[in-house]
């Protein structure tokens, strides 16, 4: 059996997430989604923010599905372990394939 390495995040944890989806979404929807909007290439909406369990994640993604727009990805992206920021944990998932 091995150890665990990394500490996996409990499901009632805290936790930035980056949702990107299909399509464009324009800022006005940044406080019904509670998250912030941004624009990625041709036609990704890309939804950031911290959500504060899996239930409330799966209500983000409810609000998604309804709008109906394509799921694209759902990424949590910062450490619990650690005290990162966003831009540093943005950029350790970035470079993980390297």
């Amino acid at each position: 059996m091995t150890q665990r390495q990394a500490h996996e995040p409990h499901r009632d944890e805290a936790g930035t997430y980056e949702i990107r989806l299909a399509g464009h979404l324009g800022d006005r929807w940044a406080a019904w989604f509670d998250t912030t909007i941004s624009q990625e290439g041709a036609g990704v909406t890309v939804l950031t923010g911290v959500v504060l369990d899996q239930a409330a994640l799966h209500g983000l993604l409810q609000k998604v599905r309804d709008l109906g727009l394509p799921l694209i990805s759902v990424q949590r992206i910062d450490n619990p372990t650690t005290a990162t920021t966003t831009s540093d944990a943005r950029t350790h998932v970035d470079h993980q394939g390297d």
